[in-house]
């Protein structure tokens, strides 16, 4: 097997964060929910590698997977760091939040690995391809498996299908503590998706993309209907745009749904101030201070403010 062109070195290495070496991963099929025997996203895009761009070249390969085209070469000056010749995993994730991604990091398990796989999601992992003392990290997208063969198959380097034995990468990806994420369009939602984890990733995507964070909130909706978070995030998003009417709209459902939830009052009550309706504001107000917690001085600065407004 010809190993891909290096990637970070030893110095940035050094620097990565959760890369503690995990002992073999269970790659078998789960007799209550199997997979496929075989799965591959062979319309996945290829970028060869440069030397020490391996992060970029997966990154766009993994936007394109999703629909969204960023080349390698504009992908650079966001996520690599010429001091550490590499990207880090937090530039990995950031970049794909600003191309309009929801970037959701995957359990450390080969079975989260291969159940988005198999749902045609192609995964970014981090690798070490050389020893624990003297390592070479490497990015790579994971784009499809074969458990007959006990195979995967990756776009990696310069090599547009690495067919590599899923024991000796599971090696060289465990060497990181199989970290590894998907990027997806903000409608779809990994065959993974667990719902606080889910809506932290469109909370970190709303920082700089709000009209896609926009979307991320109504698909965790669409499965999780009553989560606040993504309730008060649609009503966030739009009342920074300038859309009370929907932003009361959002905030209405999210004191109805939660009614102890201070913050979900609180806002109620600031956008009816806002759109002139004095009295339905004070009673929300009102309703926010009585829940009491940590932000009862905001709230009550806020019923404050209606009171003497």
């Amino acid at each position: 097997m010809k190993l891909p062109a290096s990637c970070l070195s030893v110095a940035a290495a050094l620097l990565l964060a959760a890369c503690a070496s995990l002992p073999p991963g269970d790659w078998g099929n789960p007799p209550g929910d199997p997979f496929p025997a075989w799965a591959e996203r062979t319309d996945a895009p290829f970028h060869p590698q440069e030397e020490y761009l391996c992060g970029p070249a997966a990154l766009a390969t993994a936007l394109g997977s999703a629909g969204i085209r960023r080349a390698p070469e504009d992908l650079v000056n966001e996520v690599y760091i010429p001091a550490r010749q590499g990207s880090l995993q937090p530039e990995m994730l950031a970049a794909a939040r600003r191309s309009g991604a929801v970037a959701y990091p995957l359990a450390a398990e080969p079975q989260a690995l291969l159940k988005e796989l198999a749902a045609g999601h192609p995964v970014v992992v981090l690798q070490n391809l050389r020893l624990d003392w003297a390592p070479q990290w490497h990015y790579a997208v994971v784009v499809g498996y074969d458990l007959r063969s006990r195979e995967v198959v990756l776009r990696s380097g310069r090599e547009k299908r690495l067919v590599m034995d899923i024991d000796a990468f599971d090696r060289s990806w465990a060497k990181s503590g199989r970290w590894a994420f998907v990027a997806l369009p903000p409608d779809r939602l990994p065959a993974t998706a667990a719902e606080a984890d889910y809506v932290n990733a469109a909370v970190a995507l709303e920082r700089v993309a709000p009209a896609a964070a926009e979307e991320a909130y109504r698909t965790a909706l669409g499965r999780w209907p009553n989560n606040l978070v993504a309730r008060m995030g649609l009503g966030n998003i739009a009342y920074g745009r300038g859309d009370t009417e929907s932003a009361e709209s959002a905030f209405r459902r999210a004191a109805a749904d939660h009614p102890d939830s201070g913050d979900a009052w609180n806002n109620l009550a600031q956008i009816l101030h806002e759109r002139g309706q004095a009295q339905a504001a004070r009673d929300a107000a009102e309703r926010a201070v009585a829940t009491g917690g940590p932000r009862l001085p905001t709230y009550r600065r806020t019923l404050q403010s209606i009171a003497g407004g």
